[in-house]
């Protein structure tokens, strides 16, 4: 059976009706019927999503309009969040500043954004509003690196060298200790190198940052390693290699110098290993 063009009086008719059948598929089912003025407004908003979007950066929307739009069923029901570890939900909230049954487009993505990367943990984050009523949000939380004392206090830094935590740090007293006024901004790059040694990296318990330029370790053993302003890889690998080959780490030397492209100095523990005095052993008289 061929299809019947409708008439063209009857065209804009069927447009309307089409979008009235797209828009009713958005509103939420309520048993009694939305008031007209409501409903225009409704249609005003999902018409013009691209004009509320801009308002989000200055120009938001009144109080009355929050209000009508909530009626109608725009409303925050559901907040999900994916990749929150460290950062608390009333944080989220906060910085979000959405209300379950509250407006949705009360909350702007923008602002919401700026407020949670404002966040100690909180590195990036992503913010979206699905209608009609879900709030989404990604977070890409830092991760611990290192703690860094400073002014005789310690705080734990990330990748980027940013403090996130400066309480209830037991939890990552594995971490290396790094020690100075920049060390923060150059302890990725030093882990980096340490990790590929992994075993004498596990001696390692702090990195102390020297005049700006390089790094002095402190061994678990109490030796220091003095490392060079550059070819720090190649000089991490060749004391694995002595210590490896020669158990150079396990005598009783007190300093390792690296700083030397051609040579190892090694200086020896100036203080005598301490022994225990004994007594003579009594010995039995001689029979005669």
């Amino acid at each position: 059976m061929r299809r019947v063009k409708p008439a063209a009086k009857n065209l804009e008719g069927a447009k309307r009706l089409l979008l009235k059948r797209r828009i009713a598929r958005w509103l939420p089912r309520r048993p009694t019927r939305v008031a007209g003025a409501v409903l225009g407004l409704a249609v005003l908003v999902f018409g013009g999503l691209g004009a509320a979007d801009q308002l989000d950066h200055g120009n938001r929307l009144s109080n009355a309009l929050l209000a009508t739009t909530a009626a109608a069923g725009f409303t925050v029901q559901t907040l999900d969040v994916e990749g929150r570890q460290m950062t608390t939900p009333a944080e989220i909230l906060a910085a979000v500043n959405a209300r379950p049954g509250g407006p949705i487009f009360g909350v702007s993505p923008a602002a919401a954004k700026l407020q949670l990367e404002a966040l100690p943990w909180v590195r990036t984050a992503a913010v979206e509003r699905q209608l009609p009523g879900r709030i989404y949000i990604k977070l890409v939380e830092r991760k611990p690196l290192a703690l860094w004392q400073r002014h005789g206090k310690m705080v734990l830094i990330d990748q980027d060298g940013v403090v996130v935590a400066t309480e209830h740090l037991e939890r990552y007293s594995n971490l290396l200790l790094v020690v100075g006024d920049d060390a923060p901004k150059h302890a990725q790059s030093l882990i980096q190198v340490l990790g590929t040694q992994p075993d004498l990296m596990k001696k390692v318990q702090a990195a102390v940052w020297i005049n700006d330029r390089r790094w002095n370790l402190k061994l678990d053993s109490g030796i220091d390693v003095e490392l060079p302003e550059d070819g720090v890889a190649g000089a991490w690998t060749h004391l694995a290699a002595i210590d490896r080959d020669h158990g150079l780490l396990a005598r009783d030397i007190e300093r390792v110098d690296l700083r030397l492209a051609d040579r190892v100095v090694v200086k020896v523990n100036q203080e005598p290993t301490k022994t225990t005095p004994t007594k003579p052993a009594k010995t039995a008289p001689k029979k005669t």
